[in-house]
């Protein structure tokens, strides 16, 4: 089995220039920002907590959000491309917040790559007012762990009753789970996490500024960009259907919404 090992594997992307300019295109973000947007849809939002917004949030139609990481760069990064709300550098297993301030939570692909993952949901919800509103997504199912996960150093996959459990433990209640990936996701994670690999065993990815400076590679990168946008494009409409098609048994990745209890107990 193969061991990846990085003290901060996102720190490394960050400082990514292609990574930087390709994030935002990626099939796998715009679905999920698809499903959780939809998820708000109808929900009178107040005031909004994203935990681990990294470089691209999921939460851009207000505001009144605050976005949180625990990396300084992603939070730089995103201030100055978003502009909109307020940004803190902070762990989410301690939230630099009062008690009951947020009207909701958005906890997207984080709580595996936390070691002590029933602290951060502890902390969303001591921070979300009573009948607030946790929007989590996951990956789902333990017997997917595989090369992608550890090359993003995630702790663990979930079962739908493991996370039930975790979130009934501190408040809230599941009313309503969604598929967002199925199997097709998880191929493509890790035929690109092979390639992602191969190509930084060869040296081809550099975020060295002086390495794109010329026009000409400018303007072949500005192409490959669009092309990867558009590729993205069209593969979340597969990525989509394939979700759709599958048992919920077999998703890969789920959104849970989650509405914590006026008295927990």
């Amino acid at each position: 089995m193969t061991k990846i090992v990085d003290h901060n594997r996102f720190e490394v992307f960050f400082s990514e220039s292609i990574y930087k300019l390709l994030k935002n295109h990626l099939y796998n973000y715009l679905l999920r920002k698809e499903a959780v947007e939809n998820s708000l849809k109808q929900e009178a939002v107040d005031r909004v907590l994203e935990v681990g917004s990294g470089i691209s949030p999921l939460m851009t139609q207000t505001n009144r959000v605050v976005y949180t990481d625990i990396s300084l760069t992603a939070i730089r990064t995103l201030q100055s491309t978003c502009g909109n709300g307020w940004y803190a550098v902070a762990d989410c297993t301690r939230l630099p917040f009062k008690q009951n301030v947020f009207s909701h939570a958005i906890c997207s692909e984080v709580l595996e790559h936390i070691p002590d993952d029933k602290a951060a949901i502890r902390e969303l919800s001591r921070i979300l007012k009573p009948s607030g509103q946790l929007i989590v997504t996951f990956p789902h199912r333990k017997f997917y762990f595989a090369i992608d996960d550890r090359l993003v150093q995630h702790y663990r996959r979930y079962e739908i009753s493991e996370m039930e459990k975790k979130i009934r433990a501190c408040g809230f209640i599941a009313v309503r789970i969604q598929k967002i990936f199925g199997p097709l996701e998880k191929l493509t994670m890790v035929l690109a996490t092979v390639l992602y690999l191969f190509v930084i065993k060869i040296g081809i990815l550099s975020s060295r500024p002086d390495k794109i400076k010329t026009s000409k590679v400018k303007n072949s990168i500005s192409l490959f960009v669009r092309l990867f946008k558009w590729a993205n494009q069209v593969y979340a409409i597969i990525v989509r259907l394939d979700a759709k098609v599958w048992p919920r048994i077999i998703s890969t990745v789920l959104l849970m919404k989650c509405v914590l209890r006026e008295n927990p107990k």
